[in-house]
C-alpha cells in the first residue's frame, strides 16, 4: 500500500527523502558536535594549547564541524527522488561552495591562533607579523571567493583563473590602498621604524603617544591624553615623524630649557661678593682656580693693572654659569654619563638666554618633569645671591607701582 501510494503521488515520496535528507544532515551535526567535538577537546585538554582559553576561544574545530552537515546534504541529494537534475545540481553546488567558506573561515581563525602565539614571544613587539597574517587572509578569503564562483557555477576554477590576467589591472586598482600598505608595512618591519609600543610623535596627524598596534592599513597610536589615532601605515614611510626609541633606550631624557636674564643685572663682582659666594660648597673648587687664573694674567699687565679695564675680572653671570653648571654634576637624578652645559645663547629683547643642557637618570615622564621643575625652581630662587634678575615683561602690578612712584612725586 506504501508502495503504491508514492507511485501514484511521487511528491510524497520526494517529500519524504528531502525531510529524511535533512534529519540526516540534522544528526551528522548533532554526533560532530556533540560526541565527536567532545572527544577532540578531551584529547586536546592534555595538550598546553587545549587548555587555553584565549587560542579555544577562535573556535578552529567548531567552524570545522559545521562542514559535516553541508558535506550530507551534498551527498545525499543525489538520492532524492523526482527532483529535476537541476534542482540536484543547484544545492550540491550550493553545499559545495558552503563547505568551502567553511574551510576558509576555520583556516582565518588558524591565522588568528598564530598571531596570538606569536604576540607571545619577547621579540614580537620588533617584528609584528599581524600586517602580513592579514594580507594571507585576504589571499584565502579571495582564493575561496574564486572556487565558490566556480563550484556555483559548475565550471572549473582554472577558466576564471585564466581571465584574472585580463582582469590585473582592475585588481591593482581595487586593492591598490591595500598593495601599497602591504609594501609600506614590509619597509617598516625591514628598516625597524617602527615597533609596538614605541612613542612616536606625527603632528601632521595629531599623533603624539605610544603605538599599541600595526596593522595591515593602519597604525594606532594611543595619545598621552587617551585617545587614539590612527595613522594610514604609508604615511609612516613618506612623512617625517618623531620616534623617541632612542631615548627610551639611553635610560636618560634631555632637559633643554632657558632662563631668561635681565641684562642690565650683569655686572662685576667685587672682592668681598667673591669671598661670599665661595663659601658655597659647589662653587669653591671653581672660584680658587679662576681667582689663581685672574691674578696670574693680571700680574703680567704690569703697569698696565692699574686701569680696571684692562684686567680680567670676574662677573656675576659667568660664576652663575659655573654654578648651574656645578649644581647638575651633583644632582642626584641627573645621567652623569650624557651630557650636561650650560651656555649663552644670543641675547634678545626676552633677555639673555642660560640655556641648561643635560639628560635625567629616568625616562619617566612624571619623574622627569618633576626633576627638571625642582632644578629651575633652585636656579631662579638662587639667582638673587648673584645680584641677577629674570626678565619679565611689565605686569600689571609693575605698571601700577610705576603709577603710584610718578604720582607720589
Amino acid at each position: 500500500m506504501p508502495t503504491e501510494l508514492l507511485e501514484t503521488y511521487p511528491l510524497i515520496g520526494t517529500a519524504l527523502a528531502l525531510v529524511g535528507l535533512a534529519l540526516a544532515a540534522l544528526f551528522a551535526n548533532f554526533v560532530v558536535k556533540v560526541l565527536l567535538l567532545r572527544l577532540v577537546h578531551r584529547l586536546l585538554s592534555y595538550t598546553p594549547y587545549g587548555r587555553d582559553a584565549e587560542l579555544k576561544q577562535h573556535g578552529v574545530i567548531e567552524r570545522l564541524a559545521n562542514v559535516m552537515p553541508a558535506m550530507v546534504v551534498s551527498a545525499g541529494i543525489a538520492l532524492v527522488p523526482n527532483l529535476p537534475e537541476f534542482v540536484v545540481l543547484v544545492v550540491r553546488n550550493v553545499a559545495n561552495a558552503t563547505i568551502i567558506l567553511t574551510v576558509a573561515m576555520a583556516i582565518s581563525a588558524v591565522f588568528n591562533i598564530v598571531d596570538v602565539i606569536y604576540h607571545r614571544r619577547p621579540q614580537a613587539r620588533l617584528r609584528p607579523v599581524k600586517g602580513y597574517i592579514q594580507v594571507f587572509k585576504i589571499a584565502v578569503y579571495v582564493l575561496a571567493a574564486l572556487l565558490m564562483i566556480a563550484t556555483l557555477l559548475d565550471q572549473s576554477p582554472l577558466i576564471l583563473l585564466s581571465g584574472l590576467g585580463a582582469m590585473a589591472a582592475v585588481l591593482i586598482l581595487v586593492f591598490q590602498d591595500t598593495l601599497l600598505s602591504l609594501v609600506a608595512g614590509i619597509q617598516i618591519s625591514s628598516t625597524d621604524m617602527v615597533r609596538v609600543g614605541d612613542w612616536i610623535e606625527m603632528p601632521d596627524q595629531k599623533a603624539d603617544g605610544a603605538v599599541i598596534a600595526i596593522e595591515l592599513h593602519t597604525v594606532k597610536v594611543q595619545n598621552w591624553d587617551k585617545t587614539i589615532t590612527t595613522i594610514p601605515i604609508r604615511k609612516l614611510v613618506t612623512e617625517p615623524f618623531k620616534n623617541w626609541r632612542g631615548m627610551q633606550e639611553s635610560g636618560g631624557r634631555r632637559i633643554k630649557r632657558a632662563l631668561y636674564i635681565d641684562q642690565s643685572s650683569i655686572r662685576f663682582l667685587s672682592q668681598d661678593e667673591l669671598d661670599r659666594l665661595e663659601s658655597i660648597g659647589v662653587l669653591e673648587h671653581y672660584l680658587q682656580k679662576k681667582r689663581a687664573e685672574i691674578t696670574e694674567w693680571n700680574d703680567r699687565l704690569g703697569d698696565r693693572a692699574k686701569v680696571l679695564a684692562n684686567t680680567r675680572r670676574s662677573t656675576n653671570i659667568g660664576t652663575f654659569r659655573a654654578y648651574a653648571e656645578a649644581y647638575l654634576r651633583s644632582h642626584p637624578h641627573i645621567h652623569q654619563g650624557m651630557s650636561i652645559m650650560v651656555r649663552q645663547l644670543a641675547p634678545g629683547p626676552d633677555g639673555l638666554p642660560i640655556e641648561l643642557y643635560a639628560f635625567t637618570d629616568t625616562i619617566v615622564w612624571v619623574n622627569y618633569e618633576g626633576i627638571q621643575a625642582d632644578i629651575f625652581d633652585h636656579l631662579y630662587a638662587i639667582l638673587g645671591e648673584f645680584d641677577l634678575r629674570v626678565f619679565q615683561n611689565p605686569a600689571g602690578h609693575d605698571l601700577q607701582n610705576m603709577t603710584a612712584s610718578e604720582s607720589a612725586v
